[in-house]
């Protein structure tokens, strides 16, 4: 191994591996997980910049944080989900990545505190260099590898959003956003104010409301919420019966199939879903509660993300005076609290800006082929896995309205089968083309959030026809990532050039 030099330019390759994968969170424990598994010979390193796996899970530390999906589709479909609960706080999820990290002995596979800068792919060797820093560290490590998975997710882990408030500084409490979630901050007995009605403040509010003086959720405009049992009586009985893992299997297909049926019943029949969607929310509450006015959202369901919340846990926070919500905008701050454009003033001593997340595509990490900077906005998504002009590239963004890990797991199989492929035919490199100019470009994603409108125009763009769509439907995935021909028309396949070929040659 050799060192990087005092100057900050790394020198020799710390690390050449096969698969070279960016995250040790949900998506890349995946793609490690899967390799190991389907391609034992196959080398990889896992870097990351945190010092701890888990991503998202072991960030975030609010009160209250949970999965908004049901875990046994969250969770791997090679490992079952065994708690009770289907609907699970972030440190069961936690646990859980943890002990798939050990149970398939990844552990050694990992570099954290490796934060990758950037990563340049070379056609004359066929390989990537990636630069990462540690933090603190004025020297540059190197690696280089075949293929670069980016399981970095699809948010800045560095902040989250926060709109700009006039009078902030005036404000004598703490304001505080959920991803910079103070370690020691003590609720006890405090006025907290949190502005948002996501699905981070409606996992917030029922938590903080268990020892606060009071909790207030202040939005300007409603959101779709939904209560979903925290335990999932089918699937406990047939654990008992059949055991987890057979189980597991059927638990995750019939979850499936539900939330997919939901979300093609609110796509067909969007006035129907509305008013059965808003007449759950009132029988929950109070028959005097203004849902009118604080739980009916100006869009159609499914334009934004359902938020979910298990066993109903913020209608019984409303229903029992613990907690209210105002829909009004805010005017500024004061010194002791936040006036609103009504004239009303919410008096806090703590106010939580649970005001978004800002998107950032592939951790921001610098791409380039061949001296080229590759700017992720121009290229076109292949498979919703690869990006077109960009050669040995594999990333995992998953679903908006299903469990992200459904994708990610069909990504990574898919990939195992392309790695087979390449194998099988002598490829040493394969690169999406996007040969049809007047095929339309879209975003990415088409959800509505602000989130998304914000930060969707740095992401790759998706297209129109053939494998250049981005499918958010498990069943059509299914038949294009685990069923479909690896090879078609959109790859371009190459051969390991003469001199590298030879020197393989010479190895053996």
């Amino acid at each position: 191994m050799t060192p990087a030099s005092t100057t900050g330019r790394p020198q020799a390759a710390e690390v050449d591996v096969d698969v070279l994968i960016i995250g040790a969170g949900i998506s890349g424990i995946a793609a490690a997980s899967h390799l190991k598994a389907r391609r034992p010979g196959t080398s990889f390193t896992i870097l990351e910049a945190r010092e701890s796996i888990g991503g998202t899970w072991s960030l975030f530390r609010y009160p209250g944080v949970r999965s908004d999906s049901d875990m046994p589709t969250f969770g791997f479909g090679f490992r079952p989900w065994t708690h009770r609960r289907s609907i699970a706080d972030g440190r069961l999820i936690l646990d859980y990545l943890r002990q798939t990290v050990g149970e398939n002995g990844l552990h050694r596979h990992i570099r954290l505190g490796h934060r990758v800068l950037g990563a340049e792919f070379s056609s004359a060797t066929g390989r990537w260099t990636v630069t990462a820093r540690q933090p603190g560290s004025r020297t540059k490590a190197r690696f280089t590898a075949r293929f670069l998975f980016l399981g970095t997710g699809m948010y800045d882990h560095d902040t989250g959003f926060t709109p700009e408030f006039t009078g902030v500084e005036d404000f004598a409490g703490q304001v505080v956003h959920p991803q910079q979630w103070p370690r020691h901050l003590d609720h006890a007995g405090k006025r907290v104010v949190v502005i948002g009605s996501g699905a981070t403040a409606v996992t917030l509010i029922p938590s903080l409301a268990g020892t606060a003086a009071h909790v207030t959720m202040l939005q300007r405009s409603p959101s779709y919420i939904v209560s979903s049992p925290a335990e999932d009586v089918i699937a406990d009985i047939l654990r008992r019966l059949i055991g987890h893992r057979r189980a597991h299997g059927i638990v995750r297909r019939k979850n499936i199939m539900l939330t997919r049926g939901i979300h093609k019943a609110c796509m067909r029949a969007p006035k129907l879903m509305r008013r059965l969607l808003i007449a759950q929310v009132r029988r929950r509450l109070p028959r005097h509660f203004d849902v009118d006015t604080h739980f009916t959202p100006r869009y159609n369901p499914w334009e934004q993300r359902l938020c979910l919340v298990p066993d109903g846990d913020l209608f019984k926070a409303l229903s029992s005076g613990r907690a209210s919500v105002v829909t009004d905008h805010i005017e500024r701050f004061t010194k002791t609290g936040v006036l609103l454009k009504s004239g009303q003033e919410l008096a806090a001593d703590i106010v939580v800006t649970a005001t978004g997340l800002v998107m950032s595509p592939f951790g921001k990490v610098r791409l380039s082929v061949d001296g080229r900077q590759v700017d992720p906005s121009d290229t076109t998504a292949y498979k919703a896995m690869m990006l077109s002009g960009v050669p040995n590239l594999v990333f995992a963004l998953g679903y908006t309205n299903l469990s992200w890990t459904l994708k990610v797991d069909l990504v990574c199989e898919h990939f195992c089968r392309l790695l087979d492929h390449m194998d099988a035919h002598g490829h040493s490199t394969v690169e999406p083309v996007q040969a049809d100019p007047d095929m339309e470009r879209v975003p990415y994603l088409d959800l509505t959030s602000n989130y998304v409108r914000r930060g969707i125009g740095t992401f790759p763009r998706a297209g129109t026809s053939g494998p250049w769509t981005v499918e958010m439907a498990y069943e059509k995935d299914v038949r294009r990532l685990r069923r479909g021909a690896v090879a078609d028309s959109a790859l371009k396949f190459t051969a390991p050039s003469a001199p590298r070929a030879a020197r393989r040659e010479e190895a053996r």
